[in-house]
């Protein structure tokens, strides 16, 4: 069996910030077979715990600036945010375990929370590699850090257009934000040393006969362009899901105008600027059933990421505010210490994840590993947040 004591590198502050391969970003069973995960997940496939997960989903804060009647995280904003001394504190508790990846997230809007940059720093110090989704608007008040600390930041605008962005993504305020966020992208683009995103989500608005009334999909192209003229390092296109995460079906012609324009901007490819097609939308675009079905009752995946709430900590992002899927709270514990009592077999994915779930098929390659006799050809680490 191999030994995950001894293949487990240890990070070092000032790594290489960004992945190798863009085009590998959404290839999660690949992502397994890198000489720091294999061994993880070879423990996991064989009934083990670990120290800790290998990769956290951090929701600093459950506030937002903007107020997207479509927000797939409605049920959970605005129910306050983690105290800026536990915060900190647990940031230098996962600086201390095996944890190799945060992503900053929410829940809310992460760079809201006042003691954002010192996160970042202390988890930066410590070799951890950071990860950002963002509205984009608060941008410009963390740029040192941003730019020169996290190893990418995936912006979600989800329009090509003011109009749409004003649509879909509102402000609380008076004024559309969408010329600041094209503006902060702009700013971090001219001065990343990681990748950045440009995340446009697919949606449409229905009126009681069933008739839309808004919809970006007719601006994909157009926002593509724009991403690629910003300096992005790639352009994902995800596919809308209702509340309960389900992937919501598409007529033929709806796919069809998408793919169209996701052909045309193919065609604006280059080593420096890639187009990226998420899980649900592949699901969609191939006509596949809404429900997922799921032959396993334990998801392998929940030891090796978790989430981080104000709430509680949460099996994984698709159950953050879901009672069920809570194992823990580190607002008395430490982390180490809610880890370790934490039952990540709580969620039985054949019942509860009827989804298309990203990591189904990691769950899948993860049961197989025992079968198989170690690989000789590990992959040198590339991308850690699996």
């Amino acid at each position: 069996m191999p030994d995950r004591t001894s293949a487990q590198p240890v990070a070092q502050p000032g790594a290489a910030l960004g992945t190798l391969f863009v085009e590998r970003n959404l290839d999660l069973v690949g992502k397994l077979y890198q000489r720091s995960v294999y061994p993880g997940a070879f423990d996991v496939a064989s009934g083990k715990r670990l120290s800790s997960p290998l990769v956290v989903d951090l929701d600093p804060t459950t506030v937002c600036d903007l107020a997207c009647p479509e927000c797939i995280s409605s049920q959970v904003l605005h129910h306050g945010q983690i105290g800026k001394d536990r915060i900190v504190r647990l940031a230098h508790e996962l600086a201390e375990s095996e944890v190799r990846a945060v992503i900053l997230i929410g829940g809310g809007e992460p760079l809201l929370h006042r003691s954002i940059g010192e996160i970042i720093e202390v988890l930066h110090g410590a070799g951890i590699q950071l990860g950002l989704v963002t509205n984009g608007t608060q941008i410009h008040r963390h740029i040192d850090h941003l730019s020169t600390m996290l190893s990418w930041v995936r912006v979600s605008v989800d329009a090509g257009s003011a109009g749409t962005f004003q649509t879909f993504r509102p402000s609380r305020g008076k004024h559309s934000a969408f010329p600041q966020v094209i503006d902060n992208m702009r700013l971090l683009a001219s001065r990343k040393q990681g990748r950045l995103g440009y995340s446009f989500l697919l949606m449409q608005r229905f009126d009681e006969d069933g008739k839309v009334t808004a919809s970006n999909y007719d601006e994909v192209y157009q926002a593509g362009v724009l991403a690629r003229e910003i300096g992005c390092d790639y352009f994902e296109v995800k596919a809308m899901l209702d509340e309960d995460h389900y992937t919501v079906n598409q007529s033929a012609g709806d796919i069809e105008l998408v793919e169209t324009q996701v052909a045309r901007l193919r065609e604006l490819q280059d080593d420096s600027f890639h187009i990226l097609h998420s899980s649900n939308w592949q699901a969609v675009r191939r006509g596949s059933d809404p429900v997922q079905p799921k032959d396993y009752r334990t998801c392998a995946v929940t030891e090796l990421r978790t989430t981080i709430t104000p709430t509680g900590v949460f099996v994984c992002p698709y159950h953050r505010g879901n009672p069920k899927g809570r194992i823990g709270d580190i607002s008395q514990t430490t982390f180490a210490e809610m880890w370790s009592a934490a039952d990540t077999t709580v969620i039985d994915p054949s019942e509860d994840c009827r989804f298309v779930c990203a990591r189904h098929a990691t769950n899948q390659e993860i049961a197989l590993l025992p079968e198989r006799p170690a690989p000789d050809d590990l992959d040198d680490d590339f991308d850690p947040f699996i």
